[in-house]
């Protein structure tokens, strides 16, 4: 006879929500990467989607300020009034429209918006679909999935410099679309929505009053080549688009956590998933976004100056090596070189498994491709560099590169 089943051992079932939940793969590697620095290997990464310069010093004068004058409670859910003022001043200016400081809720960060958004606009399990860019920033499919809506992937190619044709997206709206995710400057191809594209977009979805727009815009300030432009400005697109922006990127302040969302509409529902879910961003770090918006310039000019001299090195030096091409990125900090007759060259069986023998055999940290979602059909092998790293760095890690392949090539 079996002896009784002791509940001591037993772990009850997750969710189906909890086991699809998926993950952002730049951490997973980065854990890898300090692993192996950690025994004594010595590797250039790239593989981290952060400026490596600190937060400017105004920034952080204003935080201990703050602190040193007591702002460190509970603030209102949708954050305090001074930061929903700025924001609105600033996203609505370089944007090109009007917002105002009750349209803004700020978070602990711009990525929850994406999950908070996809909550709001779907309904768990009844088919309703999301159209998101393939390759992206995996958080979009991920949340896709937790909220129980149907993803449905539009392909960024890079015959286009890594935008989507706008026929395809009209052919992939059904009745069950209920929101458009866009990301320009793009992670993880540095691609951008040209005016023509954003044009194209909002006539297709002026025949389709039932889809909202997620614009993620988090790289706003890091456009290399004439000016930002966004969704938002086009006849009927604000009152639907959810523009996303924050602090992390433009001014080196990701650990700070600390992002925002304008829509008049959605604005009440995403403060109360707020409410729920984290209270409030800290206030130390919205005083100091206060600063960041309100305060001198001078230091994002100069990272922008940086990662533009960054992006045509890296681009330059890629180009270089044997198998790999590299379009010009327009945004952002991010290369994504296609290694596809590299892979051929040193007999690795694609972009993941060239991946880890760059880590392991020469020393250099990078995602691949299918760290983004699916491969796009036809576009070949491609792995992510991320050029937020100094110039001593970009020239040793692709001088590894141009060295490893050239050693392995058959």
């Amino acid at each position: 006879m079996n002896a009784p089943h002791s509940p001591l051992n037993t772990v009850p079932h997750l969710s189906r929500r909890g086991e699809s939940l998926g993950t952002e793969n730049a951490f997973v590697v980065l854990a890898e990467v300090n692993a192996l620095a950690r025994s004594g290997k010595d590797i250039v990464s790239f593989c981290i989607g952060q400026p490596d310069f600190p937060t400017p010093s105004n920034i952080q004068d204003a935080a201990i300020a703050a602190i040193r004058d007591g702002r460190h409670g509970y603030t209102p859910s949708a954050g305090i009034d001074e930061l929903r003022a700025a924001a609105a001043r600033d996203l609505g200016s370089r944007r090109g429209i009007d917002i105002r400081a009750d349209d803004v809720v700020v978070g602990a960060g711009a990525k929850p918006f994406i999950a908070y958004t996809i909550a709001s606009v779907t309904d768990y399990g009844v088919g309703d679909e999301v159209i998101y860019p393939v390759p992206g920033f995996p958080i979009y499919e991920s949340q896709i999935v937790a909220n129980g809506a149907v993803p449905v992937p539009i392909f960024l190619r890079e015959s286009r410099d890594f935008a989507f044709d706008p026929a395809e997206l009209e052919a992939k709206i059904t009745p069950k679309t209920r929101l458009l995710i866009l990301n320009s400057p793009q992670n993880p191809t540095g691609g951008i929505l040209t005016a023509d594209d954003l044009d194209a977009i909002a006539d297709i979805l002026s025949d389709h009053p039932h889809i909202w727009v997620f614009a993620d815009e988090i790289y706003s300030r890091l456009v290399y080549d004439g000016r930002f432009d966004s969704l938002a400005r086009r006849e009927g697109m604000q009152a639907r688009t959810i523009v996303c922006d924050g602090a992390s990127k433009t001014w080196a302040m990701t650990g700070w956590r600390l992002g925002y969302v304008a829509n008049r509409a959605l604005a009440p529902t995403l403060t109360r998933w707020i409410t729920n879910t984290e209270s409030c961003a800290s206030q130390i770090s919205q005083w100091a976004a206060v600063e960041a918006i309100d305060g001198p310039q001078d230091s994002v000019d100069e990272m922008h100056a940086q990662f533009r001299a960054r992006r045509d090195l890296i681009v330059r030096l890629l180009n270089e090596v044997p198998g790999i091409s590299c379009k010009l990125p327009g945004g952002a900090f991010y290369a994504w070189p296609n290694v596809t007759e590299a892979c051929r060259r040193v007999k690795a069986a694609d972009s993941e498994a060239f991946r880890k023998r760059l880590l392991h055999d020469a020393g250099i940290a990078v995602l691949a491709d299918i760290h983004f979602g699916r491969r796009v059909p036809g576009d070949g092998q491609h792995i992510r560099f991320s050029y937020a790293a100094s110039t001593e760095a970009i020239e040793e890690g692709i001088g590894r590169l141009d060295a490893f392949v050239r050693k392995h090539t058959a």
